[in-house]
């Protein structure tokens, strides 16, 4: 039985995790994916620069090759998803924790879509330096 209402799955998990939650392979930016929408990326903490797969711009009906900004996609989001995924996103990198989210997404030209996020934070000198992991385009398991 499906659920009638979404129900978001969002947790944090251990770093020492990374390989069972997510294939280095699938981490790799140039990645072709398997599977039909799931799209890597990165973001550069220090300078918050996203750095995405074609997929991950085709999720999001932006122009491949045209850098993301962080601040235009965020609004992407609707606002309880987007409040959940920052503050599920900034306990990770202060915990140096993974995690997993789906998030409502409405972007412009772009169907309604559940989008599950799971990432994690490379640790450089004891510090997080970058986010890295993949959306994953879920909306069947909502309908």
């Amino acid at each position: 039985m499906l659920p009638t209402e979404p129900l978001p799955l969002h947790h944090s998990w251990p770093i020492f995790e990374r390989g069972l939650r997510l294939s280095e392979g699938l981490l790799d930016i140039g990645y072709s994916p398997g599977l039909a929408g799931d799209g890597p990326f990165s973001c550069d903490l220090t300078t918050n620069r996203l750095t995405w797969s074609e997929a991950t711009f085709l999720l999001f009906g932006l122009p491949i090759g045209v850098p993301p900004k962080r601040e235009c996609v965020l609004p992407m989001y609707r606002p309880e998803s987007r409040a959940a995924v920052e503050r599920l996103r900034s306990h990770a990198i202060r915990h140096h924790r993974g995690f997993t989210i789906d998030a409502a997404v409405d972007a412009p030209g772009q169907p309604f879509r559940w989008l599950r996020i799971v990432a994690a934070p490379d640790i450089e000198n004891g510090r997080a330096v970058r986010l890295r992991g993949v959306h994953q385009d879920v909306t069947h398991e909502y309908r």
